[in-house]
């Protein structure tokens, strides 16, 4: 424990307090010589924001999902965010409700393993799983949702604190076990399932629903706006660790107006077998430095630095705009312009933001 102290008092010095945003500075290997023959760009983390011209997303209409900016049911669009701690490791795949989220965020965290922090709002999903621990990156991504309902499976000593003091509705499988269950197809820990159902059964009187935090083009209309708009086939994304290594693809589908998933060479599909196919895929580059806090394994668990501002690179509409994101405070909704500072504007529909380390992405 006082090693722990010790870690977050150095944390708490960087002036981050209770929504502390660090990480573990990861070294990112390059990437082959067929992906350095693609468009690759260095992406570098400020930790102040740069001033843009865009805001916060606007208000969306009463029967509009204010996440996906799709026509919702009203009783649907007014209920608040859920967020599902989701494990990504080898033996937790594939996963389920991946498909049904409304914002998935890929966050990495020990070695070069990654977990998904899933938003759902306008659809339900059963099962949803494995359902994994939280970690301190999660809170100043959580902040901006207005009290969302939180559901994992516990977390260390020190994450707890943080987790019971952030504002949102607890409802791990410690506060709510009926909720959860495990399969007898999986090994534990990788065999923790829910439903969103069983979890919004604890919803409280005075929920809310979350803010848009994207903007959206109206449906059916094309970009054609944006400092540095260039089509793209493909992104490819490697979040590296010293033994794990796990490689994600997003390939352009223009015939379904899709971007279609694979994790380390395979299609991503769900439980059901259908793969992931988002709208957008928004690339924000962060930095990731050591909690001092060790795993099991003795590994370093990372923080990533989502407070302050860098590159990004936003995918929609088979074009890429790359740009910058900012988030001044852990209750501020991120942003992401382009070049010029304006709001990117995306395809209704499901959005995936991935927080890779700098320079460990290529795109043609």
């Amino acid at each position: 424990m006082e090693r722990h102290t010790r870690a977050w008092s150095r944390l708490a010095r960087h002036g981050l307090g209770v929504v502390v945003v660090a990480g573990a500075a990861a070294a990112v290997a390059a990437c082959s010589s067929s992906h350095r023959a693609a468009t690759r760009r260095s992406a570098t983390t400020t930790p102040t924001t740069a001033s843009t011209t865009a805001g916060p997303p606007p208000a969306l209409p009463g029967g509009v999902g204010p996440l996906t900016g799709l026509a919702a049911d009203p009783a649907v669009a007014r209920r608040p965010a859920l967020v599902v701690k989701l494990d990504n490791a080898p033996k937790a795949r594939p996963q389920a409700g991946l498909n049904q989220a409304d914002i998935v965020i890929e966050e990495k965290v020990e070695d070069g393993v990654t977990r998904f922090f899933t938003i759902f709002q306008s659809h339900d999903a059963d099962p949803v799983g494995p359902v994994r621990s939280a970690r301190s990156t999660d809170i100043a991504l959580v902040t901006p949702l207005d009290h969302p309902l939180f559901a994992y499976s516990g977390t260390n000593a020190e994450f707890q604190k943080l987790v019971s003091a952030a504002p949102l509705v607890d409802v791990g499988v410690g506060a709510d076990p009926g909720a959860y269950g495990r399969r007898g197809d999986r090994p534990a820990p990788y065999n923790l399932f829910t439903s969103t159902s069983a979890l919004y059964r604890r919803t409280p009187g005075s929920a809310k629903p979350p803010p848009p935090l994207l903007p959206f083009r109206p449906a059916g209309q094309s970009l054609t706006i944006g400092a540095g708009l260039a089509p793209a086939s493909s992104v490819h994304i490697e979040f590296r660790g010293a033994h794990i290594t796990t490689v994600v693809d997003f390939a352009w589908d223009g015939g379904a107006g899709v971007w279609r998933r694979s994790e380390d060479g395979k299609p991503h599909t769900d439980t059901a077998g259908i793969q992931v196919t988002p709208k957008n895929v928004v690339i924000e580059f962060v930095d990731y430095v050591d909690t001092g806090l060790r795993d099991r394994s003795n590994t370093p668990v990372p923080e990533g630095k989502v407070i302050g501002g860098g590159e990004a690179w936003v995918l929609t509409d088979g074009k890429i705009v790359r740009g910058r994101w900012s988030k001044p405070s852990a209750e501020a909704v991120t942003t992401y312009t382009d070049a010029q500072g304006a709001a990117v504007p995306l395809t209704p529909g499901q959005t995936w933001i991935e927080l890779p380390p700098p320079g460990s992405a290529t795109t043609r």
